[in-house]
């Protein structure tokens, strides 16, 4: 699976814009519910991290998707399986 095709499963699903706000940052300067909600979808894999780390409000550093374990919360390959695991189940 590509990036186009996350692109486009992200904005079938509605996460297009949850994800500009965590390539941003914006999603950790908002109200606390818009922050958890960006950390259960980063856990999901239903977004991911940015290719750039960054610090937020508080001064704590979000990594970028990169500086990450293959794999795990955040990163593009738990993106991959979290829309390869959608497909299996649908007609996309």
């Amino acid at each position: 699976m590509n990036w186009k095709t996350i692109k486009k499963m992200q904005d079938e699903y509605g996460y297009t814009e949850l994800q500009e706000w965590i390539n941003t940052g914006i999603a950790w300067k908002m109200e606390g519910s818009v922050g958890r909600t960006a950390m259960s979808s980063l856990q999901s894999g239903a977004c991911m991290l940015p290719k750039v780390s960054f610090v937020d409000t508080y001064g704590n550093k979000v990594p970028s998707r990169d500086e990450l374990k293959e794999g795990s919360t955040g990163t593009y390959q738990n993106t991959v399986k979290f829309y390869s695991e959608i497909t299996e189940y649908s007609e996309y």
